[in-house]
């Protein structure tokens, strides 16, 4: 296997607002929050009308490893539910392996509420339910063997009993020599998490670590982006960082590589997925033995593709446009 990712299983249930509607409800336009079973209640039977898809950053970048070719792996908490059914179709539909048994008690499946405002932008509101009661238990330790990445998410990591799943996932992968990347996920994650993370980070369990420039900033708390980015990548032995309309940058071991954005086909309509599919591409290219350079090339393309369109996963042929880009 190419990649292993341990993450929220959702599904997404995207609607188009207005921006007078984020201002109605409180929302922060391109956050992201998380909602109690009540919250989560209110907000769906206000939103206009919707289409449900399977989600989950970490999901969205597996299935972006599959589209591209690679061989992917998932491991997440459902119900025994019609949305846990709808997320282990979906996922394995596309190749994807997907061992995890659902619960048959406890929280329902998770779902991510999400508001596409007519600028592209993505305003999340999630309710957790199932997915955050993953355990060590679940883990089946000869997949993460198995796999060349362990991918990680921080949305799941804040929670205990996943975090627990997530070392010892660590463990087993690092003594079967395999690499583990982290996604920092959302600003959100680290405010109340920085210095578990830092802990972490600096304690040489994390290989590749993935963010957006202010997530690195708000990890590095340092307010200058270079110098934030410095401070994480002298941590790490590879740092990917993306930087919206500036592209995105990779240092390895002090070593910096760089790539514009890609643009496919319409333009931006939905920015939902850009990260977890530029991870995608990134990682595959390194499981393929690929170059930093060729490997963020492949995650802008994947990043390009996913934003064209509206949903948080790839519609169009991902290895047919890595080639046509060669």
């Amino acid at each position: 296997m190419d990649v292993l990712a341990i993450g929220d299983a959702l599904v997404d249930v995207k609607a188009t607002a207005e921006d007078a509607f984020l201002v109605e409800e409180g929302l922060v336009k391109g956050s992201m929050q998380v909602l109690d079973t009540d919250g989560a209640t209110r907000l769906y039977a206000r939103m206009g009308q919707a289409r449900e898809t399977s989600g989950g950053s970490a999901a969205n970048t597996v299935a972006g490893v599959a589209a591209l070719g690679g061989r992917a792996g998932f491991v997440g908490q459902v119900a025994d539910d019609q949305l846990g059914e709808i997320f282990a179709h979906d996922i394995r539909a596309l190749g994807v392996e997907f061992l995890t048994p659902a619960r048959a008690d406890g929280l329902p499946t998770g779902r991510c509420l999400i508001l596409i405002t007519p600028d592209a932008q993505r305003t999340m509101s999630t309710y957790r339910g199932a997915s955050h009661e993953l355990d060590a238990d679940a883990l089946d330790p000869e997949q993460i063997r198995g796999a060349a990445i362990l991918y990680l998410e921080a949305y799941l990591w804040r929670s205990a009993g996943p975090r627990a799943a997530m070392e010892r996932a660590m463990g087993i992968a690092h003594e079967a020599g395999r690499k583990v990347a982290f996604t920092l996920s959302d600003i959100v994650c680290i405010d109340a998490h920085r210095a578990e993370m830092m802990a972490m980070v600096e304690s040489g369990a994390i290989d590749m670590l993935f963010g957006n420039e202010n997530e690195i900033r708000a990890l590095a708390d340092v307010a200058d982006r270079d110098a934030a980015i410095d401070a994480i990548a002298a941590k790490v032995p590879l740092v990917v960082v993306t930087m919206g309309e500036a592209g995105a940058i990779a240092i390895e071991r002090g070593r910096r590589a760089s790539i514009p954005i890609a643009r496919i086909g319409r333009g931006v309509v939905d920015t939902t997925g850009a990260g977890d599919l530029f991870a995608a591409g990134f990682l595959f290219g390194q499981a393929q033995g690929r170059s930093v350079e060729d490997s963020l090339r492949i995650g802008a393309i994947a990043a390009a593709e996913v934003i064209s369109h509206f949903g948080s996963r790839p519609e169009g042929d991902l290895r047919a446009l890595v080639a046509a880009e060669a």
